[in-house]
């Protein structure tokens, strides 16, 4: 049960023959996040793959489970309340607009904006969908913390895994795990 205000929720992709990387729709879904979740509060910038930021602090964040040909999306967003995180700071939409969206209302935006962005990623590719979750995404040379080591982030390569610049110079290309901003 999610506490009163926020949202908690989930949807089924089924993939079809000519789709691009099922991966690629946590790109897809974060942007119909972002789009949602900008029309209620500004400031919110995407951490790759899938967490929706304001200044640092977490605001939602974008979970996929794959079965067969099934990828599960679910949505985690703190519209009225946060946790307090011991490793990372968050917030809620409410905090930074100074009210809460209505989660039925917000549910039903995310809904109709995550459909379009279905349809665009299955029509036009991965391409289009990395360019949009760029331009919504943290700068490019933004410090970042990963598994691999910690560097600048230098963008998406072309499949939309994280280009990592390390301070070697050095460009490595990361497909998985846990991203901070640092």
């Amino acid at each position: 049960m999610s506490p009163p205000g926020n949202l908690y929720a989930s949807t089924l992709v089924r993939l079809q023959p000519g789709d691009p990387p099922a991966a690629t729709l946590a790109l897809a879904a974060a942007i119909a996040l972002h789009e949602v979740a900008s029309f209620h509060a500004g400031g919110l910038s995407l951490k790759w793959p899938n967490d929706l930021l304001a200044s640092g602090a977490k605001v939602a964040g974008i979970l996929l489970e794959r079965e067969g040909e099934a990828v599960v999306i679910g949505f985690g967003v703190n519209l009225a309340a946060h946790p307090d995180l011991p490793d990372r700071p968050s917030t809620s939409l409410a905090a930074l607009a100074g009210t809460v969206p209505d989660p039925a209302g917000f549910l039903e935006m995310l809904a109709e904006s995550f459909a379009r962005w279905l349809m665009r990623w299955r029509q036009d590719g991965v391409a289009a969908i990395r360019r949009r979750w760029l331009e919504a995404a943290h700068p490019i040379g933004t410090a970042l913390a990963t598994s691999e080591g910690a560097g600048l982030f230098e963008g998406l390569d072309e499949a939309g895994a994280l280009r990592l610049r390390l301070a070697d110079g050095s460009i490595r290309t990361i497909h998985a795990g846990d991203v901070f901003l640092i």
